[in-house]
């Protein structure tokens, strides 16, 4: 007597959502970890010993750029996840990629920053608020950059498979992760940005 070679559909959806809940702790600690650089960052920022304050070194214009790419990019995957719950897997992939071109698009503008900075003579040694500084934002760079990684392998996983309940499951956690990001970005904007350039 043969036995079945794949499971039942209830077992797997149940599987699934236990992976689900297991990333929702693994944001959990992610939350945890921003939480305490935010803190540091808040103590400090003021700290600049003999190198540029926050008024001196950011520039609203790249910023604004990046928060529109990274807000857009937040769309797109939201796009993603809605053609996926439908069946539609191309519309689903294409958006896919346009979520982790934007993502790498982010990534470079961050990059060309903190370049910026570090040729300007502005490394994260010089001052307690340059060391908050670039740990917190690289650390959410960081974040992003394996969210590209990410997207990358699940593109080629759903173009080769297609929509299966496992790639499913992958796609939306992927967009939980790109939304915390942006969340996380928009907290980043406020309190590092737009209160050091006021």
């Amino acid at each position: 007597m043969s036995t079945p070679t794949t499971l039942p559909k209830e077992f797997q959806d149940q599987q699934e959502s236990i992976r689900i809940m297991g990333f929702w702790v693994f944001l959990a600690t992610d939350v945890a970890l921003f939480g305490c650089l935010f803190s540091v960052y808040a103590v400090f920022r003021s700290r600049v010993a003999l190198g540029p304050t926050p008024h001196q070194i950011f520039s609203l214009g790249p910023v604004l750029l990046e928060t529109l790419i990274l807000l857009t990019s937040s769309f797109t995957i939201s796009l993603s996840l809605f053609a996926a719950r439908r069946d539609r897997l191309k519309p689903a992939l294409y958006c896919l990629i346009l979520t982790l071109l934007l993502g790498a698009s982010f990534v470079t503008l961050e990059i060309r920053e903190f370049s910026h900075d570090v040729m300007a003579g502005h490394t994260w040694h010089q001052s307690a608020f340059l060391s908050a500084f670039f740990t917190l934002v690289g650390t959410h760079g960081s974040h992003v950059t394996f969210g590209v990684v990410w997207a990358i392998m699940l593109s080629m996983q759903l173009a080769l498979r297609g929509l299966t309940v496992i790639n499913r499951r992958k796609l939306y956690t992927f967009a939980l992760y790109w939304h915390f990001l942006d969340i996380v970005w928009i907290f980043l904007f406020s309190i590092v940005y737009l209160t050091g350039i006021a």
